[in-house]
């Protein structure tokens, strides 16, 4: 073996020719009768490998849970037989902010996710008024007072416990590799270092990947504005196309409570408060006089 030609071509592709050489070697020296096992791992492997597998933290989800506490009332509640604006919601007099909520129909164990107000006007019978949509969810009819439970939401973040990570299958690796002989061995390395010397001749440097756009940030406490809570993915999804026709960018999330789906649309995030006042008056505009401010 010309050991002066490997000193000319450099050390990577030198290191590449002189493994290739010593695995020829390596073959012809099972002539004796050694064996040789390819696969084998050393001790210090199989130990990390089995930390790497086994290492590793849990992560954190956010889901809506119940809190009677910020707002919470058993009472009836009464759709007027009007169709409404907004989706899945209910208005209460004794409302001080906008919520989440979930809605209960006690007499039917019927229930949805929606979005509470304060409702401005006393009238005459029940105090909670309830939309169309929301009345369409929990089997209510028109003029009909139906006993609910209303009560807000809230996101909080759970800890997950790590995945379990499948166990791979093993490799049935034969005790000794079939071997014959392997003559002339210096011929052998001289293909060996022409192969090396072809491969690393064609390859092409990986191109570099691009860099991802960042997310729109926003200092804004809730950057976002809720059109509507809805429990029919259409109606969300006609929505959106209202917002998209009156020069917005609407977001439709698909979330889910006790097997209840629904869906949200939100406008945002504005990255000031100016822009978000704007926004705010564009979404009125079009309708959506109960639209308000969201963290997310």
């Amino acid at each position: 073996m010309d050991f002066a030609k490997l000193k000319s071509i450099g050390p990577d592709r030198a290191g590449r020719i002189l493994f290739a050489f010593g695995l020829v070697v390596a073959l012809a020296g099972c002539e004796d009768g050694a064996e040789f096992n390819l696969f084998q791992k050393k001790p210090e492997q199989d130990e990390a490998a089995s930390a790497a597998t086994t290492s590793g933290g849990g992560r954190t989800v956010e889901r809506d849970v119940e809190a009677p506490e910020a707002f919470q009332v058993t009472e009836a509640g009464l759709w007027d037989g009007r169709p409404s604006l907004g989706g899945v919601w209910v208005a209460h007099p004794d409302v001080k902010d906008p919520e989440r909520v979930i809605i209960r129909n006690t007499a039917s164990d019927k229930f949805v996710v929606g979005a509470l107000f304060r409702r401005e006007r006393e009238n005459p019978g029940p105090r909670l008024q309830v939309s169309s949509d929301a009345a369409e969810a929990l089997g209510m009819l028109a003029g009909q007072p139906v006993r609910l439970n209303v009560t807000a939401l809230r996101r909080e973040e759970v800890a997950q416990e790590p995945e379990e990570v499948e166990e791979e299958a093993s490799l049935d690796v034969p005790d000794s590799v079939e071997t014959k002989t392997l003559d002339p061995v210096a011929s052998e390395a001289a293909a060996a270092i022409a192969t090396a010397e072809a491969a690393e001749d064609k390859a092409e440097p990986a191109p570099e990947p691009k860099p991802k756009p960042k997310p729109k940030t926003s200092g804004l406490d809730k950057p976002f504005i809720q059109i509507g809570i809805f429990s029919v993915e259409r109606n969300a999804e006609n929505t959106a196309v209202a917002m998209r026709q009156a020069g917005m960018v609407p977001t439709v999330k698909k979330q889910q409570l006790r097997g209840k789906t629904f869906w949200r649309v939100l406008v945002g995030p504005a990255t000031s408060g100016a822009e978000r006042a704007a926004l705010l008056k564009k979404i009125k505009a079009a309708g959506f006089s109960d639209a308000y401010f969201v963290n997310n």
